[in-house]
């Protein structure tokens, strides 16, 4: 599938800022079956320079800052994106089991972006949880292959959580998400990386986006559709990383559009930044996923 994504964000004060600096992580990395073009980012106000390079974990990141006071600040990035569907030979894969693949992932010399142990250990926001450990061990066991076990915590989440845009902020905690059976994609993908962490398995957040398909008979709204979130568990060097969507109990494939991926959100934001003053600070967002084929 071919597709052309935009994603707009507006930020609006009560009062002027000074000294604003942002963090932007919005233009994808290279993964497999995924080739990106045309990729542009357009800044209003424009500021005197904008330097790109490779953000702490596996994402690109884009960094400026204004001296001028603003009282709004408009991000657009833009891109032409080729996506494959998932391998057909995993939905046949068992991988390593569990025990087997934590000896694996200590084992193995690599501290890249994309080293497993990176994604073994605690992280900010995906920090251990008893009550969520608990919850993974009554759903997998040691012998269990890795991703029999991936889907079987995806299969979980989709069940047993609802999704509800009204139930989290973009700060909840994933435990309060977890007592409550309620949240969004960004929950649910922070309760299965803690989950899977727990039984020993590498786990990772992306950040992407995800093809929208309106119901029948109804035309597509063009910029309502938003980021996404998934899980990567590592499976192994034979298979690597793969994707794991809790919020569609799929795994992913064409549909999905990979931006980066990290330890937690705060790795993959697609914005964060720092500003001189007290104002209130607003923002709206469009996204437009589409499909070109």
């Amino acid at each position: 599938m071919r597709y052309a994504v935009s994603h707009r964000t507006t930020l609006s004060y009560a009062s002027p800022v000074r000294l604003a600096q942002f963090n932007v992580r919005l233009r994808p990395v290279t993964w497999p079956g995924q080739s990106v073009s045309d990729y542009t980012l357009r800044v209003d106000p424009e500021p005197a320079q904008i330097s790109e390079g490779d953000g702490s974990y596996f994402v690109n990141e884009a960094r400026f800052a204004l001296h001028e006071a603003i009282s709004q600040l408009t991000i657009e990035s833009r891109f032409t994106v080729e996506r494959e569907d998932a391998p057909f030979y995993l939905a046949e894969a068992r991988g390593p089991g569990l025990y087997d693949l934590r000896e694996k992932a200590m084992a193995l010399p690599d501290l890249s972006a994309l080293g497993p142990a990176s994604y073994a250990f605690a992280s900010p926001i995906a920090a251990p949880e008893h009550e969520i450990a608990l919850w993974a061990g009554s759903h997998l066991d040691e012998a269990m292959p890795v991703m029999e076990a991936g889907r079987v915590l995806m299969e979980a989440i989709h069940a047993e959580f609802t999704f509800d845009s009204t139930a989290t902020a973009t700060d909840t905690p994933p435990i309060e998400a977890f007592r409550n059976r309620h949240g969004v994609c960004q929950d649910f993908t922070h309760v299965m990386i803690i989950a899977a962490r727990a039984r020993g398995i590498p786990a990772a957040y992306v950040s992407g986006y995800l093809r929208t398909i309106p119901p029948p008979g109804q035309a597509r709204l063009v910029g309502a559709d938003a980021m996404h979130a998934w899980v990567n568990l590592w499976c192994g060097e034979e298979l690597g990383w793969v994707g794991f969507d809790p919020t569609n109990n799929k795994l992913a494939d064409a549909d999905h559009i990979l931006i980066g991926m990290g330890r937690d959100y705060a790795d993959v934001a697609p914005l964060d930044g720092t500003f001189r003053g007290s104002s209130q600070q607003t923002m709206f967002y469009a996204v437009d996923v589409a499909p070109l084929d």
